[in-house]
């Protein structure tokens, strides 16, 4: 769906959620605070639908503090907190924007943008079938109806009194009794409050009762309301998307723990413990949920800096939800039972402008952030005089491999502590050099994909993943143990790969993909301990065409200066990465812009060795649709078979 039909899509729909994507009514941003004032620009349109900015500093031991549309700027809440509404500091959010909001100067501020501090902000806007935030004075009765725009089932309610002290409660929470109503502010398991009604509440409204907590005469107060999507959002290109669920699961103690099925792949999941005095644990992508490494952590009910208790691994995200990995009582004591709350990942539609999933960057030191303008979910890396090159992904954090040797991911090769920290960029580390070479992709429906898995060494193995279409081209590369890079590109079929760290043509191996081509939903693996190894860890990279932004695809050589490869580009191809599938020693050959697609010598590097960059030879000319190809024979033997990809 091209992007005016979303906005018509959006138009008829009003506020509501139909057509919308995650990313426009959910953020998760990081930031560093200054003590001057700073704009926060997240692409939620607070100034015109509404919303909830949630900010927590995380590098020092203060509340969360809560501000939303419809209390004010300036007036805030701590979710850890019994306080009542803060008006008291008039330099926080000074202003909420269209694209997100404005922050003040005050140095002194701690919860918002003192100077030298990081932060994470989390924004909700209001959306039908997602998020509202509604205010009420007390009348002091019982069974009184407060109204919502929710127009679905509700997930949970969060809801405090402002002009006192008094505790946060959350009530009707998905897979719970309605009327238990328990407190957000403290470590306590999950009793029965009594400050919602006897009646369930309905798509358009919610009871409470007449204690303090909810509807004490003359009392102000407000509730954040979040809905439970069970096939029935409206969210995506489409409209028939889910992206927020509650509900529960039995903890078994092991580190092998529950796996829960959401439907989709989780961006900020929070969890508590219904029957144990643990904290609210509050875990998101941004900060970093790892597949096999540390998960970041903050307590919503606890003022602690980030990780205060250490390095801890709570979860691993799947395609389809979440695996707990910890022990701990906080989320997986045996027996008890835990409550939880998912967001999905965005985006949910497929890129139209390649500049905004892709990116390369060329004679940079790596000490600092490299400004992609997007999140950053693969970065590769090489030293143009000459090395290893370096892959890792926001998925699997600090640890990196190399794509031109067979070695097992390793400590040895850490991308920064703060690596993936960045909403617009990412730090690598792996070079402080003139000489480096970046490749950037974010993860985006049709067009790329990141999936961590453990093996079991079964043929017909299945593995679901979130490309949304049929991957054209995969990588996979066991974590655990030295191992080849294994490839497997649409043009060669299901019988047969390519290593991406070698240099051998096309083999034929049943055992690799058990003869079995992806689909849209699920890649299939055989018994191959290469793929499919028992207990070992593995990554695969997925990519496929999206029109006008990527291509996967093949030629065969002629020998003959000018063939033109047309990719569907409007403006020529930024990145060609090919090889050779008929012929043995053949290499993986990079071209991109940056250091040269021109008429003329293009710089080269091989994805598959420690070269050094070459820039004395004709490969490749520019093309309006693609690229065009001369007559040497790396690129153009006649007779033999290429695969390439290429990004506009």
């Amino acid at each position: 769906m091209s992007n005016i039909a979303r906005m018509m899509q959006r138009a008829t729909a009003g506020a509501g959620g139909a057509g919308l994507d995650v990313d426009e009514v959910f953020s998760t941003f990081l930031y560093d605070g200054t003590g001057s004032a700073q704009t926060i620009t997240n692409d939620i349109d607070l100034s015109g639908e509404g919303g909830l900015v949630w900010t927590k500093v995380r590098s020092n031991g203060f509340s969360h503090a809560l501000i939303d549309t419809e209390r004010g700027v300036n007036n805030f809440l701590k979710i850890n907190a019994t306080n009542a509404q803060d008006t008291g500091h008039t330099d926080t959010i000074t202003s909420f924007n269209s694209n997100g909001y404005s922050l003040g100067s005050d140095s002194s501020e701690w919860f918002w943008n003192r100077s030298g501090e990081e932060y994470v902000s989390w924004t909700f806007r209001k959306a039908r079938k997602f998020f509202d935030v509604v205010t009420w004075t007390g009348d002091g009765t019982s069974g009184r109806s407060i109204s919502h725009n929710l127009g679905s089932t509700v997930g949970a309610i969060f809801m405090k009194r402002t002009d006192t002290s008094d505790n946060w409660y959350v009530g009707c929470w998905n897979g719970m009794p309605h009327s238990n109503g328990w407190k957000l502010n403290t470590a306590e398991s999950v009793s029965t409050y009594g400050y919602f009604g006897s009646n369930a509440p309905t798509s358009t409204s919610f009871e409470i009762t007449n204690f303090n907590g909810a509807n004490a005469s003359g009392g102000t107060y407000v509730a954040y309301v979040f809905a439970h999507n069970n096939n029935d959002g409206e969210f995506g290109p489409d409209g028939d998307q889910d992206i927020i669920k509650f509900g529960k699961y039995t903890g078994n103690g092991s580190s092998s723990g529950p796996t829960v099925d959401l439907g989709f792949e989780p961006q900020w999941i929070l969890i508590k413990n219904s029957d144990g005095g643990q904290n609210y644990v509050l875990v998101d992508v941004m900060r970093g949920i790892t597949t096999g490494s540390y998960d970041r952590y903050l307590y919503a009910n606890g003022s602690l800096q980030e990780d205060y208790f250490g390095d801890l691994e709570y979860l691993d995200v799947t395609s389809t939800g979440f695996s707990i990995t910890r022990t701990g009582a906080d989320v997986n004591a045996s027996g008890d039972t835990y409550i939880y709350m998912a967001i999905r990942r965005g985006p949910l539609a497929a890129p139209e402008d390649a500049t905004k999933v892709f990116d390369v960057f060329a004679g940079n030191d790596s000490s600092y952030k490299i400004p992609t303008g997007f999140v950053t979910d693969l970065v590769i890396g090489a030293n143009r005089s000459g090395s290893d090159k370096f892959i890792g992904s926001r998925l699997t954090g600090r640890k990196a491999m190399r794509t031109n040797t067979t070695q097992a991911e390793g400590s040895g090769l850490p991308f920064p502590t703060d690596a993936w920290q960045y909403n617009d960029g990412v730090k690598p580390g792996f070079f402080a050099a003139s000489t480096a070479a970046y490749w950037l992709w974010k993860r985006a429906p049709s067009y790329f994909d990141v999936v961590c898995y453990t093996g079991n060494q079964t043929s017909g193995r299945t593995v679901s993943h979130n490309l949304g279409t049929v991957p054209e081209m995969m990588w996979v590369k066991r974590r655990s143990d030295a191992s080849d890079w294994k490839v497997y590109h649409s043009a060669l079929g299901n019988t047969k790969h390519l290593n991406l760290n070698e240099t051998i043509a096309a083999a034929t191996d049943s055992s690799i993909w058990n003869n079995t081509t992806p689909t849209a939903s699920v890649f299939t693996l055989g018994y191959d301990i290469k793929v499919n190894g028992t207990n070992s860890t593995f990554v695969a990279y997925l990519f496929a065409t999206v029109a006008g932004v990527s291509k996967v695809g093949s030629y065969t050589g002629n020998s003959s200066d000018g063939k033109q490869i047309d990719c569907g580009f409007s403006n020529g191809a930024r990145f060609v990465l090919l090889k050779n599938t008929t012929v043995s020693n053949t290499n993986w050959l990079l071209f991109d812009t940056v250091r040269g697609i021109v008429a003329g010598n293009d710089a080269r590097l091989y994805l598959n060795s420690t070269d050094s960059e070459h820039s004395g030879t004709d490969y490749i000319d520019p093309y309006s649709s693609g690229f065009a190809l001369t007559a040497n024979a790396q690129v153009n033997y006649s007779g033999s078979t290429y695969i390439f990809y290429a990004i506009a």
